[in-house]
């Protein structure tokens, strides 16, 4: 598996509002996936959750993670592997609007929940389809 930097075809095809599932860790090490909007910040990877959700807690456990983003033809896709290396109360919805809009061209509809972002650092990736390397 590739560590970054990200060639510029994948951050291309990760600048895009793809489908994305993501894989945290509960208590027990049991891997638990779901799927999740997310937004390539520079380097890094932003993902903006309601911080009532079990996964943020999971995160907080162990911030290990792995994000799989699916192109326009899903067997075109690629796996990040990394781990959360900063949280923000998202107090004023910013990093939720941002994603949101990249996603559905509007600001995020429910303004009441509390939000939080995280940070993923990529610490390797691996491609298939045409994302594939070597």
């Amino acid at each position: 598996m590739p560590t970054t930097p990200i060639p510029d075809d994948l951050r291309a095809m990760l600048s895009k509002p793809n489908p994305a599932v993501i894989a945290t860790l509960n208590s027990s090490g049991q891997p638990i996936t779901v799927a999740t909007w997310y937004l390539l910040d520079g380097d890094r990877i932003l993902v903006n959750m309601d911080n009532t959700r079990k996964r943020v807690e999971h995160m907080r456990n162990d911030g290990r993670v792995a994000l799989t983003v699916l192109d326009d033809d899903w067997s075109t896709h690629v796996s990040v592997i990394g781990h959360v290396a900063e949280w923000k109360d998202d107090e004023a919805l910013a990093d939720i609007d941002r994603i949101s809009t990249h996603y559905t061209g509007h600001r995020y509809p429910n303004r009441t929940d509390p939000r939080v972002s995280a940070w993923i650092e990529i610490d390797r990736w691996h491609g298939w389809g045409k994302a594939k390397q070597g």
